[in-house]
Parts: structure tokens; C-alpha cells; sequence
């Protein structure tokens, strides 16, 4: 039984991806400090329904299966508590048998400020976007270092760091001929926000380590994930994940359809024409899974594109609008001077082959998955506070 620890644990996907983990007979230890949970209450941005603690949600899951997820609550940032998962004195909130579980074989990371907007409402929500998300890299890599160099780590990245370059872009790497002499770099990286340009930083650091110190790593630079329901969530109704509908931690198209099931207008940014790389929540669980089943030698960086499929803003708002208005909402879209500086209209080709390889099936945005996210949204249609859906931060 393979034993897992994964970073982040109580978070959109960080949860999903414990549950899932464990239901394939992994030992999964989960980590957090309720970094999200916090963010959201001090910005007054509504979840769209309520979320158990992570110690509630994994004895749910105990009571519901049998298995067990550990759960240690604490900070990453700091170094010695990062470093007690890998030394032998990590201690835990909840477990079944508290007994150490060993040093991981697989780090899942998703331990980091995950949100654009939050990295640039100020210079204080910057300090903390760069401080946490690089700090809690920077330890994970030195106790891998210190304690076991053979831990493969998967680290769930963004498309993000590419930006929108007018060349396609290929999986993480790019081969270069120069002067007559040729060479392989990492793709040349341009963001967009504070956020994105952590990602790009940890990428850097994950491939110092592997450069230096022979680690072993897999990069995965995901697109905008949709949806909530996993085959492991629908055992029990508590044990969904959280979602948000707010501008600051919302993802696009979970956002619209909360928006068109409250007859609030799409908040499509400027000219619509953005496109970007988009994967259902089921499929980064399948992304990951694969990731960890095929992890990279000694001192080599995998790298691969996760996403499924490409969509404009205004062709996601025009997929939501057509089935709102079919299940009876009278969707309205409408156009907002873009509070974000980002190219508008722009050239997107990404390569997002290696993971089809490994044998990702893809759940694609079909008619019928948008109407059951619809049917799903609207149960909780009574908590969504149109207050919170935009309130316009600028960079």
C-alpha cells in the first residue's frame, strides 16, 4: 500500500483527490491550514454551500468506507513542520492509528494561494501569495533533499505560466537552435499575475532540485478546472468539495452558472475572446493518478499540459446561456470593461497529448454535463449572494 501525502489537502482539489486516493487502497495523510476557508471569510466571499472541517470530512469518509485519511493541520511555511513528514515526527489531528506512516513515496502539492485576483488586490494579499506559495516549495524540495531524494513529487501547476505566447505551445519544454547549436529549455514562461508567476517560480526551484539534487518530479501545468461532483463524493452529501461562485476564488464556468441560476448577468471581461485550456474536476483526479503511476527517473522533470479541451470566454458564456435558457433561467451575458490587463483576443494553441497517452479518458463539457452542474448549483440556489459574484478587482 502506497503512502501518500498530499499538500493542501482540504481545498477544491486537494480533497477530491485524498478521497480518491484512498478509495484505490493508498495510505493518504492529508495536510492544510485552512488557508482558503480563512481567505474566504476575511473577504466576505460566500461559499455555495457549507464544508465540514477536513477532520469532520475524513471521519465521514471513515464511517462511510472503512479507510482512513490522516490529517495533520499546520503550516508549511514553516520549514520544521514541513519537514516532519519526511524525519519521523510529523503528528496528526485525526487518525484511525496514529502511528507515523513513513516517508511518502508520492508528495501531491497543491499546498499554495490559488487565486489571480487575491495575488493583486494589494501589496499585502501579494506578500502572502509570494511568501507562502514559494516558502512551502522551497521546504518541500530542501526536506526531500535532507530526508528521501527517491519521493517523487506531483506538483499541480498552472497553463497560466505560459501566458498567451503567438507560437503553440508545447509540454513544458522547447528545443532551441541557436548560432548552430541546438539545446532543450524550458518553455519560456510569461504571467499574467502574481499568482501565475509563484507557479513559474516553483517550476524553477522543482528544476533546481531535479538539476542539483537528482529529485524526481512531475510537473502538471493544469487549465481552469470545472464541476464538483467525483465518483467518491456522491457517497455522501457532506463530503463534496468546496465551491466558490465569488470573482476572487471561483473558476470561470462554475461561476457562470451560478450566476445565470440567480438572473444575475455573465460577467464576460472585455471582448470575450480569452481562451484558455479547461478539464472537469473528474479528469485532473485522472491526471494525477496517472502522474503518479508513471513517475520519472532520477534527477529528470516531467512535464505535462493538463487539459482537455479549449474554450473562449464567450463561448463558455454561450454553452451556459443556450442551456440556462432550455432549463428555464433567461440567461443574460454582458460584456464588463476587463478589470484584469490580459490580451483579449490572442492566438492559443497548447499540446496536451502525454497525459492522453498514459490513458487519461477525458470527460469533455457536453450538454448534459453542463444541465446536471445547473441541477446541482440550483439545490443551494437560496445561499448565493449576489453581493459577492463581482466586485470588480483591478490590475
Amino acid at each position: 500500500m502506497n503512502n501518500i501525502l498530499i499538500l493542501g489537502g482540504d481545498g477544491y482539489l486537494g480533497w477530491p483527490t485524498a478521497m480518491h486516493f484512498s478509495e484505490l487502497g493508498y495510505d493518504v495523510t492529508v495536510v492544510d491550514n485552512y488557508f482558503r476557508r480563512n481567505a474566504c471569510t476575511e473577504l466576505d466571499v460566500g461559499m455555495l454551500y457549507p464544508v465540514p472541517t477536513l477532520i469532520e470530512r475524513a471521519k465521514i469518509w471513515h464511517e462511510k468506507t472503512g479507510r482512513e485519511i490522516k490529517v495533520a493541520i499546520g503550516d508549511l511555511t514553516d520549514p520544521e513542520f514541513a519537514r516532519s513528514f519526511f524525519n519521523g515526527r510529523a503528528g496528526y489531528q485525526w487518525a484511525v492509528n496514529e502511528k507515523f506512516s513513513g516517508i511518502p513515496e508520492t508528495v501531491i502539492h497543491y499546498a499554495e494561494q490559488p487565486s489571480a485576483p487575491y495575488s493583486l488586490m494589494d501589496y499585502k494579499h501579494a506578500n502572502i501569495t509570494l511568501s507562502n506559495n514559494l516558502l512551502v516549495t522551497n521546504n518541500l524540495v530542501f526536506a526531500l533533499k535532507d530526508f528521501s531524494p527517491e519521493t517523487h513529487v506531483v506538483h499541480v501547476g498552472t497553463m497560466g505560466e505560459y501566458g498567451t505566447p503567438n507560437i503553440d505551445i508545447e509540454e513544458g519544454w522547447l528545443e532551441i537552435e541557436h548560432n548552430g547549436k541546438k539545446d532543450t529549455f524550458l518553455f519560456p514562461r510569461q504571467a499574467s499575475s502574481l499568482y501565475h508567476t509563484t507557479k513559474i517560480m516553483d517550476t524553477d526551484l522543482f528544476w533546481f532540485g531535479v538539476r542539483m539534487w537528482d529529485l524526481r518530479v512531475t510537473d502538471l501545468m493544469q487549465g481552469p478546472v470545472y464541476g464538483v461532483e467525483t465518483d467518491e463524493s456522491v457517497i455522501d452529501s457532506r463530503l463534496k468539495t468546496l465551491f466558490n461562485y465569488d470573482e476572487i476564488f471561483g473558476t470561470v464556468l462554475n461561476r457562470f452558472i451560478t450566476q445565470a441560476i440567480v438572473g444575475y448577468p455573465l460577467t464576460v471581461y472585455g471582448k470575450g475572446g480569452q481562451t484558455r485550456g479547461y478539464l472537469d474536476i473528474r479528469d485532473t483526479l485522472q491526471c494525477v493518478r496517472k502522474a503518479v503511476e508513471n513517475p520519472p527517473s532520477k534527477g529528470k522533470l516531467n512535464i505535462f499540459n493538463q487539459i482537455m479541451e479549449t474554450f473562449s470566454v464567450n463561448e463558455l458564456a454561450e454553452k451556459v446561456r443556450r442551456i440556462g435558457n432550455r432549463l428555464g433561467y433567461g440567461v443574460e451575458v454582458k460584456q464588463l470593461e476587463n478589470p484584469r490587463r490580459e490580451a483579449e483576443e490572442h492566438y492559443y494553441n497548447p499540446t496536451y497529448q502525454g497525459l492522453l497517452d498514459l490513458g487519461v479518458e477525458p470527460h469533455y463539457l457536453t450538454d448534459e454535463s453542463l444541465e446536471k452542474m445547473f441541477k446541482l448549483v440550483a439545490a443551494y440556489k437560496d445561499n448565493i449572494r449576489k453581493d459577492v459574484i463581482f466586485r470588480g478587482v483591478k490590475w
